[in-house]
């Protein structure tokens, strides 16, 4: 699970992160008070941030929602020392549509902004937190390329990023966080304020069950302070019963309206781009099935898995969720029968196929306990499917019935 940049701060001060004051506005109506609490705390510079779930805010471009040719603005974030100026980018980025490298061409409507204070600041630098699945260690990276996106850096010069490795049993140790002061160039109070710093983050990171933790960029202020500027937090799903207040943070408004609908059926299900829908039993399953429809010259409309035992109802709903995708022009279906008997899902896809009224082309591939007999019911069905033995004859006829 994802949150925006101002929640990701409130959930660090706890921990006593330094982060960048501000305050999240959800409404024009809001923005004087804003300003005014801001000015009350004695800032007087302002950084108005749009607040998304996309990275490269700063250099994307702002549209009219209503007219999609018409640039409002470059820039998602903008700084000013004039509380009108302030006030004049938030009218320019509510509301409207902003596009950047992540969000793909059809950007995101920003429903939400943080206006915080602006810091003077002498350095900037890249510092994060993730799991490295190879290792079964959380790794820590630090680089001094702060301010831009780190897999630029990685790709050109990649020995500008510094990594440490946290043994899990012991957690995060002085040396290593002198280590990484000293790689990334801290002096002085500046050093020490920092491995206050990674001490408190790395203790955010490991209690809030975080699968990843971005601060870009960490800045070292004129007076050595050492600020998250920025914040990202990403969550694991599977510790959100033990993360109630984390939980309230999710934005509906920044996911996809099937995904949150598959999600109610405990369904796994991404959107792509294609037009062919797959629905298939297991992720492993799902993805060799994405790649050989792709190899057959098809295009995947989604990643959906309807676990390991799938039936009537779990088919009826995966059926419902694809089929809420315009672009779908033919669906295959692809379970393998190990704790589920083949036949039973042959019919629950019948049933529901025939309840749904469905008017694509399916190609269905079953293959384990009681193949046989499934085939033998899909066949003989009379309703308008395509049976397959293997993956690959499967994904050559649902490209044949797109053509």
């Amino acid at each position: 699970m994802k949150i925006h940049e101002f929640q990701a701060k409130e959930v660090l001060k706890k921990y006593n992160v330094p982060v960048q004051d501000g305050i999240a506005i959800k409404d024009l109506s809001e923005v004087d008070n804003a300003i005014s609490q801001l000015q009350q705390r004695g800032i007087n510079q302002f950084v108005v941030k749009s607040q998304i779930h996309a990275g490269g805010r700063g250099k994307g471009k702002l549209y009219n929602p209503n007219n999609r040719d018409e640039l409002l603005l470059e820039g998602g974030v903008k700084f000013t020392t004039s509380p009108e100026k302030a006030k004049e980018y938030t009218q320019k980025i509510f509301g409207n549509i902003l596009v950047t490298h992540q969000t793909g061409p059809e950007g995101k409507k920003v429903k939400t902004l943080f206006i915080a204070e602006g810091l003077d600041f002498k350095k900037e630098l890249y510092l994060g937190i993730l799991l490295d699945r190879s290792v079964s260690k959380n790794v820590i990276m630090g680089s001094t390329e702060g301010g831009v996106e780190v897999e630029k850096v990685a790709a050109e010069t990649p020995e500008k990023i510094i990594k440490v490795w946290i043994e899990p049993s012991v957690g995060l140790q002085q040396y290593q966080a002198r280590k990484l002061a000293f790689s990334l160039g801290f002096e002085g109070d500046s050093f020490k304020n920092f491995i206050k710093f990674i001490f408190a983050l790395y203790k955010a990171y490991e209690e809030t069950d975080a699968s990843l933790l971005e601060i870009n960029p960490l800045i070292i202020t004129n007076d050595n302070r050492v600020v998250a500027l920025d914040a990202k937090m990403n969550f694991d799903d599977n510790a959100l019963y033990r993360q109630k207040e984390i939980e309230d943070f999710r934005d509906l408004n920044e996911e996809d309206p099937l995904e949150i609908e598959a999600s109610k059926y405990n369904l796994n299900y991404i959107k792509l781009d294609g037009n062919v829908g797959c629905m298939v039993n297991g992720a492993g399953l799902a993805m060799a099935t994405m790649d050989i429809i792709k190899l057959a010259g098809g295009e995947p409309a989604n990643f959906l898995d309807v676990g390991g035992g799938a039936n009537k109802t779990t088919v009826a709903n995966g059926f419902k969720i694809i089929l809420s995708d315009p672009n779908v022009k033919a669906i295959l279906i692809n379970i393998f029968g190990g704790i589920v008997r083949c036949d039973r899902v042959a019919q629950g896809v019948i049933d529901a196929a025939k309840e749904m009224h469905i008017n694509v082309p399916i190609v269905v591939r079953l293959e384990g306990t009681n193949a046989k007999e499934a085939a033998d019911l899909l066949n003989e069905s009379r309703l308008n499917f395509e049976v397959a033995k293997s993956l690959k004859e499967a994904a050559e006829k649902v490209t044949a019935v797109l053509k």
